[in-house]
């Protein structure tokens, strides 16, 4: 195949934001190119328009490459759960609730459902960019993996490994990889320092010492943005944010076990007066927030044990702030859940809610997996159907297609809803946090476009590349006859 494979030496050495950048390097050529990962562990999740699950950061790395994210973007997705185990998404569907036999399924359906991607992308493409995961030096891990050097032996293309110099080691990091790699070492072609803060020249020995050490190129040093963030696809990514304004709203995100899509609340991360701050149960003060989200989790019944707490509950019993509910979390705001089937918790079939809201949810085995589009648009990942009882004080929050989604009080001090993505409607997004910054008597804002704000990030990103990076030596790894660097 015509492309390369990005492998790191660590978890969030950066191994998505190159992928990320390189496919909108090449798109701007005219190039059509491909972004892929065999495997992925995240529960931060998309839904494509055929209502297949990938993770989120291919679907960001197809939008900047130009693309409409498809579930051969990403074959196998493993979702994690509350009990050390995962939901196994392979092609988009839900293939098992746990990894009880995944050797197995690495080995059948999981590698088959790989071939079978790569394949597609070879005959449709004109190159690839491969995401690794984690570090390929897991030698404990070998044997079955099939997200690292097995896939660049079935893909047959070469490999750039990745190394964050923020979290220091880098260069220790490096020698090691390389050092356990074995006979993959030789499909090494090429290396990456990231993250790299202060005065470049400070690192040129560090680059001569690795060429000299390992026989490798170094590629280029790229420094660490500040201000350019893609959405993480695991926990380390997880951070609060602050704004610059002087008039800022205090936004508390609660950190459930089992948190999935935390991307949702990215959008909000580009107001200039939003303050996000992770919270947990044992949060001191409550009050301190305008506003708190509860996001999505793969652990409804293990949340709502701990926001069950008495310190907790006594705390939200006297909120008088805003409180929004996304997909989970939207479930844990009503009065009931029921599990008859088990499908979410082992032993217990029912939980008191925390009653903010009238409704009720009941788990089924049907997972709903869709793209939502009108008033708004998102999509939707969830067991369970919610009923509610909308009346005098709550009424639905959107439209769709006709039909009532989501609750609201008239005051939008309660609020919940299924769709993931909503804050990244700009209209809505506004509209929320107008209600809140009235509250406050600060005013209103006008809408922000995050579109843009996103494309600027892809640009930004490549950007970054193509000035720190070697890219002809990249071209010429890509086995591609014009080998002139892409020029902005």
């Amino acid at each position: 195949m015509n492309g390369v494979m990005i492998q790191g030496t660590s978890s969030d050495s950066g191994k998505s934001f190159i992928v990320t950048g390189l496919c909108r390097l090449l798109a701007r050529q005219g190039i059509s190119v491909c972004p892929f990962k065999s495997q992925n562990m995240s529960n931060n999740a998309y839904v494509t328009h055929g209502g297949k699950e990938i993770s989120i950061a291919q679907a960001l790395q197809a939008q900047a490459a130009g693309l409409i994210p498809e579930a051969f973007m990403n074959p196998i997705l493993l979702k994690p759960k509350h009990n050390s185990s995962s939901e196994i998404i392979l092609n988009g569907q839900v293939y098992a609730r746990d990894t009880r036999h995944y050797r197995e399924f690495a080995q059948t359906a999981g590698i088959q459902a790989v071939r079978e991607s790569l394949a597609h992308i070879a005959q449709n493409f004109d190159a690839v960019i491969i995401e690794g995961a984690g570090s390929p030096a897991e030698v404990n891990l070998n044997a079955h993996e099939i997200v690292n050097m097995r896939i660049a032996r079935e893909a047959d293309v070469p490999v750039i490994l990745v190394a964050d110099v923020d979290r220091g080691g880098s260069l220790a990091s490096v020698a090691g990889t390389l050092e356990l790699l074995g006979a993959d070492r030789e499909r090494v072609n090429g290396i990456i320092y990231n993250k790299f803060r202060g005065d470049i020249e400070l690192f040129r020995s560090a680059v001569t010492w690795t060429e000299d050490y390992t026989g490798i190129k170094v590629l280029g040093v790229l420094p660490y943005l500040e201000n350019v963030n893609l959405t993480g696809e695991d926990s380390l990514n997880l951070k609060g944010h602050h704004g610059t304004s002087q008039q800022a709203i205090n936004i508390g995100v609660m950190n459930f076990p089992g948190i999935s899509n935390f991307s949702d609340i990215e959008p909000l991360t580009h107001e200039q007066d939003v303050n996000i701050t992770l919270i947990d149960a044992n949060v001191k003060c409550l009050y301190k927030f305008d506003a708190l989200i509860f996001p999505g989790t793969k652990a409804v019944y293990e949340a709502m044990k701990r926001m069950n707490a008495p310190h907790f509950r006594t705390q939200l019993i006297n909120y008088h702030g805003h409180i929004f509910g996304i997909c989970g979390g939207l479930q844990l705001m009503g009065r009931e859940i029921f599990d008859p089937l088990f499908v979410e918790n082992d032993s217990l079939t029912q939980i008191h809610g925390l009653g903010l809201l009238p409704l009720t949810t009941a788990f089924t085995d049907e997972k709903i997996t869709r793209q939502v589009t009108g008033e708004i648009s998102g999509w939707e990942i969830h067991y369970g159907k919610t009923d509610y009882d909308y009346g005098d004080d709550f009424t639905p929050l959107f439209t769709i297609n006709g039909e009532p989604e989501g609750i609201k009080s008239h005051d939008m001090h309660l609020a919940g809803t299924y769709i993931h993505g909503v804050f990244g409607n700009d209209a809505f997004r506004t509209q929320w946090l107008n209600s809140i910054r009235r509250a406050k008597n600060y005013g209103t804002r006008e809408i922000l476009d995050t579109h843009t704000v996103l494309h600027d990030t892809f640009d930004a990103i490549a950007d970054s590349l193509l000035a720190h990076l070697d890219i002809s030596a990249i071209m010429r790894l890509l086995h591609r006859e014009d080998t002139k660097p892409p020029h902005t």
